[in-house]
């Protein structure tokens, strides 16, 4: 089985290691608490990142200005910004 190590690493960067045109893609569609992400992450594309990977992405893609954000009632609700539309295509 040594044939599967390296399919199942190539999997791992590329969905785990790589969410940010996931999370991206998901927030093109509709804006959604970051909570929420991971469960449409899950639904849409069958793999569930671990918490602190999919908010560190969050954050990352915040700072450079491909989502922002906008308060809704006690939630921060992340929309993707027209710099991230871009980075998306």
């Amino acid at each position: 089985m040594l044939e599967d190590k390296p399919l199942r690493r190539l999997k791992r960067l590329n969905t785990r290691e790589c969410l940010w045109p996931y999370i991206l893609k998901l927030l093109s569609i509709t804006p959604s608490h970051a909570y929420t992400l991971r469960k449409k992450i899950k639904k849409r594309f069958g793999f569930l990142p671990g918490r602190v990977t999919a908010y560190s992405t969050l954050y990352s893609l915040y700072r450079r200005g491909f989502v922002s954000t906008e308060i809704s009632g006690r939630r921060k609700i992340y929309k993707i910004t027209k710099q991230g539309e871009q980075e998306l295509k």
